[in-house]
């Protein structure tokens, strides 16, 4: 398995920046040795032989791990589990990352823990928010939890190693945003779905509506900053969805528009939609279901979801449309590791990086 790892001698992984810790992990030739380089703190050293993961400079911070294990696991998808040796600090096994071994030889760090945490993906503030305290309130006769407030700037980034790209999501903002949004609403292939049309002061009025509606979080998605699409996540208790299934408090969904030609297509669905999923199941751990209604007539959009893992659970008459109701697990999306692609060759991908073509 070490033969995987070598591709991270000529092609870092990147890590996470939003969490204040901008680095990279790099292997050496021939993946034995990963080294985690971060902006303002000491190298750290770790020895990869037979799955084996070993901290090689006493104990090793949080972040480190954290950002090693992902590396680790981007770079082979198809690994069982992490195992390590030698020591750690307890706050990885008090923060549920890491596992004794079941032999008692050592720990593990399980993939589906790991890609639970927050750390690595969501901004400082966001992990500083955690969960909003649970107080119900009622909003247009619903009862619904009360919603945290917007937290604005960047919500969530994540290296792609099968684009060799980053993926960050940020709330939108009206004087930085509503040209550009303006413009992919105008679009006519965005326009026969959102029918949203209009001038630059109808498009800016949007956004302020968005913004000053609790249960919707507007965001804009960007590639290594530049932006591709607009996406609306928002709270289903409170939706237009709610009457037509049994919403939970905290169940969540999203609207997604994809302005920019140049960022549609397969390999970025499949870096856009887990990462989407990823964040609105990191944003608030007592999510466990997210929904999405789109037209029942988009077989192609309903092909990704349920390559993405979701099920179609029926259809059902909006006044606007007919849809079909879909739904996500977080025990499947964590259990199955539907953070990374399925499909073989973006797999492929994931293990010699576009850049290296």
């Amino acid at each position: 398995m070490t033969s995987e790892l070598t591709s991270l001698s000529q092609h870092p992984f990147l890590t996470s920046v939003t969490a204040g810790l901008p680095g990279q992990v790099r292997a050496s030739a021939d993946g034995t040795l990963l080294t985690v380089s971060r902006v303002g703190a000491p190298d750290s050293r770790f020895s990869w032989t037979g799955s084996v993961l070993r901290p090689l400079d006493g104990v090793p911070e949080a972040a480190d791990v954290l950002a090693v294990a992902e590396a680790v696991y981007a770079t082979q998808p198809g690994l069982p589990v992490l195992r390590g040796e030698g020591p750690l600090g307890r706050a990885l096994s008090e923060a549920g990352v890491v596992v004794a071994s079941a032999d008692g030889q050592g720990w593990e760090i399980p993939a589906d823990l790991l890609w639970q945490q927050a750390g690595p993906w969501l901004s400082p503030r966001g992990q500083a928010a955690g969960c909003y305290p649970l107080l119900h309130t009622m909003t247009n006769g619903k009862r619904h939890p009360l919603r945290r407030p917007k937290i604005d700037g960047v919500l969530y980034e994540r290296f792609i190693p099968w684009l060799n790209e980053t993926i960050s999501f940020r709330l939108i903002d009206v004087e930085q945003d509503a040209e550009r949004l303006n413009r992919w609403m105008n679009d006519p292939r965005v326009a026969v779905i959102w029918e949203e049309t209009g001038d630059l002061d109808v498009h800016r009025a949007y956004i302020e509506t968005k913004l000053a509606d609790p249960h919707m979080v507007p965001v804009i998605g960007c590639f290594d900053g530049q932006p591709f699409g607009y996406f609306e996540v928002y709270w289903a208790k409170e939706n237009r969805i709610a009457p037509y299934y049994d919403a939970e408090d905290f169940d969540r969904g999203w609207h997604v528009l994809v302005g920019e030609d140049a960022y549609r297509g397969k390999a970025r669905v499949s870096a856009w939609l887990p990462s989407l999923m990823h964040f609105m199941f990191l944003d608030d751990p007592r999510t466990q279901r997210i929904v999405g209604e789109p037209a029942a007539s988009h077989s192609q959009q309903i092909r990704n979801l349920e390559r993405s893992g979701f099920a179609k659970v029926k259809q059902f008459s909006f006044p606007h449309k007919r849809a079909m109701l879909v739904m996500l697990l977080r025990e499947r999306f964590f259990g199955e590791r539907l953070w990374a692609p399925q499909d073989d060759s973006l797999r492929a991908a994931a293990v010699t990086p576009v850049a290296a073509e």
